[in-house]
């Protein structure tokens, strides 16, 4: 049997695509090249992901440039795709595969296509199943991974790092935050509000880390350690994005305090620690039970730090480490000694805290 060009690469070396995207783009230039006048074409996958119901990927045949489009629970799975190919021109789509969530594969025609051009495609998203629903499940290994061990983590352990022991050594400014009193308020709080509060409060911790280029490590009871590595000769620029997230997270919890006073709920006070320094980001477990954590003086600092907001009556305590590293102003409070740790550490807050 004699294959098409695309078919033939569907066959043997679709499978082998590093992601959706280089499997759309790759495809769609082969099918121009065979001859099928399109315009564009979107490949959706469904994801097993906390917030998002599926991922759209179109591709533009002028200029061969991929986008991404998500789709969230509640909206069509296929509405982003169909539209986007829609407004290219006349749209076929099929479905790869058999089941209900099957990857859907659609294409636009810059004119008028006959029938056997559309025959053709139908052919194309048969050979494409195979090689789809490897994509597919790479895709949602991937994001289960990264849903709960972050991205960092989730490549490591994909790339194969797994093995009891092994580690990386990271710079990097880290922030330790934890709730205040919340023994006390789950104690006359239902289970549901409180979980709903603490989505809440890391809601606003987490998007403020992520925002500002940095990535949770832990979720530790209402506590929250998170990174900001540093990618420069200059640690700076990772103080800084420590400390704009930091700023973030307080102005998010200031409106999440003014809605819960709204309804008659209790503030959530909390307290941050930023410190710089070096961690181990480390495979640590026992033989069938693994899990990345992170350890070393800097983490221990950073933790020490945190339980001095209460005594000290501030919100946000800065290290001398992230304040030699910084030009963002800062208030000084002296040096302290912290539990645990042999040298003390000179203090800072933020202006207002």
């Amino acid at each position: 049997m004699n294959l098409s060009a695309p078919l033939a690469w569907l066959v043997d070396h679709a499978g082998a695509s590093p992601s959706p995207e280089s499997f759309l783009a790759e495809l769609g230039r082969r099918l121009l090249a065979d001859g099928l006048p399109l315009a564009g074409g979107a490949l959706t996958l469904a994801v097993p992901h906390p917030i998002i119901a599926s991922r759209t990927w179109l591709w533009r045949a002028e200029t061969g440039a991929v986008i991404e489009a998500l789709d969230f629970p509640g909206s069509p799975p296929t509405k982003a795709g169909h539209d986007w190919l829609a407004g290219l021109g006349p749209v076929q789509a099929d479905v790869a595969g058999r089941a209900s969530n099957s990857p859907l594969l659609g294409w636009a025609w810059a004119g008028e296509f006959s029938p056997d051009e559309a025959e053709r495609l139908r052919q194309v998203t048969r050979f494409a199943a195979a090689p789809l629903a490897a994509l597919a499940a790479k895709a949602a290994q991937t994001a289960l991974l990264e849903a709960y061990l972050g991205r960092r983590t989730a490549a490591r352990v994909q790339a194969g790092g797994m093995h009891r022991g092994t580690g990386e050594t990271i710079r990097a400014a880290l922030l330790c935050t934890d709730l205040r009193d919340f023994t006390a308020l789950s104690e006359v709080t239902e289970p549901a509000a409180m979980i709903a509060a603490l989505d809440a409060w890391f809601d606003r911790v987490a998007g403020a880390v992520h925002a500002f280029g940095g990535e949770v490590l832990k979720f530790i009871g209402d506590g929250v350690l998170a990174i900001f590595p540093v990618t420069s000769p200059s640690a700076a620029e990772a103080c800084d994005a420590g400390l704009r997230a930091i700023v973030a997270a307080r102005a998010g919890m200031t409106h999440l305090d003014k809605t819960r006073q709204a309804q008659g709920l209790p503030p959530l006070p909390f307290g941050a620690a930023l410190h710089f320094g070096e961690i181990l980001w480390g495979n640590i477990g026992s033989a069938d039970r693994l899990d990345f954590t992170a350890i070393g003086p800097a983490v221990n600092l950073v933790s020490r730090l945190e339980g001095l907001c209460r005594p000290l009556g501030r919100s946000v305590l800065i290290s001398g480490a992230v304040a030699a590293e910084t030009t963002t102003a800062l208030v000084p409070l002296g040096e302290h000694t912290l539990r645990g740790i042999a040298a003390p550490c000179a203090v800072f807050t933020l202006p207002g805290d």
